[in-house]
């Protein structure tokens, strides 16, 4: 990141919101991919995503009023269907045909609301992203949203390399250092659609965010985490603890503690994300403190990790003639970022597109 972002990936689904931002007729402002959609949920259940701007005199339509599956602007009193046409303005019987605004697939899909900011004929459901636990009643957990000024490429690069929860998570998420010093990724398993990476720690203390949801603070556990990153910005992290020792080649084993985590990260600007997240979990449901510590665990992590992040997007555009320079470590992102590039290239120019070179 030098200060000359490439476009946006818009041929792909971004979560938008989770389903309870559009209760009770809300109207949800939110700017993705830099263009302005105001969304919610009509009477009939049915999600909308429309153009924020009226196209009589571009009054926001989030400031307007929601009449079944309609939004009336509450300017001169236009009337839109979730298609985006326009379909009354008081006082005229006849409606002018071009009278309309942009409307966006969107789609519902475990507790989140999905929304394609690329061609419409290209929008396919099936390609959402299937992540089974936001709806499992076997695991438990609550969603959060965070607002990162900073470009979403920088919160991958960030989640593409558990090194840094040594050092920036020290006492929340991560633990000692020993995690960056004495752990290895086992290995990095480059993808079409992105990566997945795995690593081990053993024989340590559990970190904090743990350690505050067990009973016993002091036994020393192996930990297991497996990240997956996908494009164009979503990340799902897989944390298994066990006991010291424990064996783990029949499979996961008795006592193990296990967590899911999902973090969507949806571009606003090039300078500012929508983050949304859920960190779940296996054991003990009935105690909903668990939960509830578990978020505010997060919490603290991740604005941890917002300070530094935003730190480094101030620091990039003071200095936009910066290189980034790669080390090992960096496989996965590096990768990442290549994909993304041919992906983005491929929706620019499909009739010219370069190959992933490999690392």
């Amino acid at each position: 990141m030098t200060g000359s972002e490439p476009p946006f990936l818009k041929n792909c689904w971004y979560v938008a919101a989770w389903e309870h931002e559009l209760i009770d007729g809300q109207l949800l402002a939110r700017t993705i991919l830099e263009q302005s959609v105001v969304l919610y949920r009509g009477e009939s259940g049915r999600y909308v995503a429309l153009e924020d701007s009226c196209c009589h005199r571009a009054a926001p339509l989030s400031m307007g009023r929601l009449e079944g599956d309609d939004l009336r602007c509450m300017y001169h009193g236009m009337k839109f269907d979730p298609a985006g046409k326009c379909i009354q303005i008081p006082g005229l019987d006849k409606i002018p045909h071009r009278l309309g605004v942009r409307s966006f697939p969107v789609e519902h899909r475990h507790r989140a609301v999905w929304i394609w900011m690329g061609d419409p004929a290209l929008a396919d459901p099936g390609l959402i992203v299937d992540y089974p636990p936001l709806t499992d009643p076997a695991w438990r957990g609550l969603p959060g949203y965070m607002h990162y000024a900073a470009n979403w490429q920088l919160i991958v690069d960030n989640l593409s390399d558990f090194a840094h929860l040594a050092f920036v998570h020290t006492n929340t998420l991560g633990g000692s250092e020993a995690y960056a010093y004495t752990t290895k990724p086992i290995a990095v398993d480059r993808r079409e659609n992105g990566f997945r990476v795995e690593r081990w720690h053993r024989d340590a203390d559990a970190p904090p965010f743990h350690k505050k949801v067990i009973r016993d603070k002091t036994a020393k556990v192996d930990r297991r985490n497996i990240g997956t990153m996908l494009i164009p910005g979503t990340f799902f992290l897989e944390t298994l603890f066990v006991p010291a020792g424990t064996s783990m080649e029949q499979g996961d084993p008795a006592g193990a503690r296990q967590y899911r985590n999902c973090q969507f990260m949806t571009p606003e600007t090039r300078r500012s994300t929508h983050f949304f997240w859920n960190y779940l979990h296996n054991y003990d449901l009935e105690d909903q403190t668990i939960a509830v510590s578990l978020r505010d665990s997060m919490i603290e992590g991740f604005m941890e990790d917002k300070a530094i992040i935003e730190a480094q997007q101030a620091r990039l555009d003071s200095h936009p003639e910066t290189k980034l320079l790669a080390i090992p470590a960096d496989a996965a992102l590096t990768h990442f970022r290549r994909l993304l590039a041919r992906r983005i290239a491929e929706e620019q120019a499909p009739a010219a597109v370069p190959e992933v070179a490999a690392e």
